[in-house]
């Protein structure tokens, strides 16, 4: 008997090993390093796109596009700001799973058809490809956080659902090269879009077979992970009838300080991310393939610290160091904080192993942010987490939209070009100015508490604690005994 009860109980409530939980962060940290690389494919076949060299090839150049760029790159998030607050809603509502699997396909689908639309229609084929691809994923990371909502429990969430999102950096960091490569071979710029396309499709396949919407939904799971899981979550499934309180989450502070964290960063992030292949090739004279391997690094890193950062923002917390809205405070200082400081040395860096010195050093600290605004949503309303992390997602698309359209606009007012070094310090100070004040807002108004409009008012379930799940395992335990 005390050998089952020591095992029953260790698995009930410790259980560190390997379970069906980390299947599903592998997929969704997979679907994020896809989805971030399809994203990021034009960013670096632009430079191919609109190439004017004179060489020979075998797949079509147009340089006359030139003056489309930014509006072809920005393109990608006039869909993705669309639909994503009712993907949301549509995910907590009728699971994740299968809105996850169409913003894959789909993207995957309009990846492949990219340079035959481009050739068809022109630059405008290109940009209708993007708002399609970006229409689809915006059910992207409102069905991840929701997956999440339901799969990480709360001692594992900085750590696996920063560990999820480092997909994204993966996602550009492995992106950047490849295509890179692939656009300065024999095979062309279109032979990366084919490729992203197809890894896509696979994935589509993979996440149908594999995927669940959550424990209680999967069909091989054991009874102890599963108790493991939802032990210490509390999700739609315990309330189901929760309307969601609009007014209360676009009035409640937490939640405004994680839409303006959520700007900032992504002003921040998809100005370097669109921008830095242009800075390589235009200040720092890198070819496509010097140029996509330099551009790549910064993202590398920032992928790397993940894993230091997030196992950490989990420790301090289940050590009892500091509470968790101190980690999430900490964690988001550093990601969006330093970033902003390192950035401003930019304007007095003028070699080209300084400039790529302060861009690794600034991404790799934004890593941190996955342990700060970017999984606080969880925090703050499991049962609503989806849809907030849309909320968020959708206002600070407004800035991924604008931060690309921001350089042509300080182009027009400046009279600089892109072979200027003065632009890049207006550029590289905005993004600075942007990060900082969010960092501010951030410390000043975030919560890690649940929300009492969590669930709108009825009184919350309480979930089991270790000393509940104990009592059960042996009664449990001394019934089977008695049998």
């Amino acid at each position: 008997m005390k050998n089952i009860e020591k095992g029953t109980f260790e698995v009930a409530v410790k259980r560190s090993g390997l379970g069906y939980r980390h299947i599903q962060y592998l997929l969704m940290f997979a679907a994020c390093t896809i989805a971030y690389g399809m994203r990021t494919v034009l960013n670096v076949a632009i430079i191919a796109i609109l190439s004017n060299d004179k060489k020979e090839r075998n797949y079509p150049v147009y340089p006359n596009w030139a003056s489309k760029k930014n509006i072809m790159l920005s393109s990608f998030f006039w869909g993705y700001i669309c639909l994503q607050i009712g993907a949301g809603q549509l995910a907590k509502n009728y699971g994740p799973k299968l809105f996850l699997f169409a913003a894959i396909f789909i993207t995957s689908l309009f990846t492949l058809l990219t340079p035959y639309m481009g050739a068809l229609i022109g630059y405008g084929g290109i940009i209708l490809c993007r708002i399609i691809q970006g229409l689809s994923q915006g059910f992207l990371v409102p069905s991840i956080h929701n997956l999440l909502s339901h799969w990480a429990p709360a001692t594992e969430r900085a750590t696996w659902g920063s560990g999820v999102y480092a997909g994204q950096a993966l996602g550009n960091v492995l992106a950047m090269p490849i295509t890179g490569l692939i656009s300065d071979s024999k095979y062309g710029w279109p032979a990366a879009f084919y490729l992203y396309g197809a890894l896509g499709i696979c994935w589509s396949i993979l996440w149908i077979i594999f995927g669940s919407d959550s424990p209680a939904k999967h069909k091989s799971i054991s009874s102890d992970e599963k108790q493991y899981i939802e032990s210490s979550i509390v999700t739609e499934k315990d309330s189901p009838d929760v309307p969601t309180p609009w007014k209360s989450i676009f009035t409640s502070l937490p939640m405004i300080s994680l839409i303006v964290a959520h700007c900032g960063q992504n002003w921040g992030f998809w100005t370097l991310l669109t921008e830095i292949p242009s800075f390589m090739e235009k200040i720092l004279k890198q070819n496509i393939t010097s140029n996509s391997l330099l551009s790549a690094l910064p993202y590398f890193v920032m992928w790397v610290m993940t894993f230091v950062f997030s196992p950490l923002a989990d420790m301090i917390v289940d050590k009892k160091i500091v509470k968790l809205i101190t980690s999430r405070k900490i964690f988001n200082t550093i990601g969006l904080g330093c970033p902003a400081i390192t950035l401003l040395t930019l304007i007095w860096i003028d070699t080209k192993w300084g400039t790529i010195a302060v861009l690794v050093i600034a991404m790799g600290f934004n890593a941190a942010q996955y342990s700060g605004f970017n999984i606080n949503h969880i925090d703050l309303s499991p049962v609503h987490a989806g849809t907030m992390m849309a909320i968020t997602n959708s206002a600070a698309t407004v800035c991924s939209i604008l931060a690309p359209l921001a350089v042509d606009l300080f182009i027009y007012i400046s009279g600089y070009e892109e072979t200027d070094v003065a632009l890049w310090n207006i550029v590289f100070c905005t993004t600075s100015t942007f990060y900082l004040l969010a960092t501010i807002f951030y410390i000043c108004f975030a919560s890690g508490d649940v929300q009492k409009w969590n669930f709108n008012g009825s009184t919350p379930p309480t979930p089991p604690q270790d000393d509940d799940i104990k009592i059960k395992v042996l009664r449990k335990i001394s019934t089977l005994s008695t049998a």
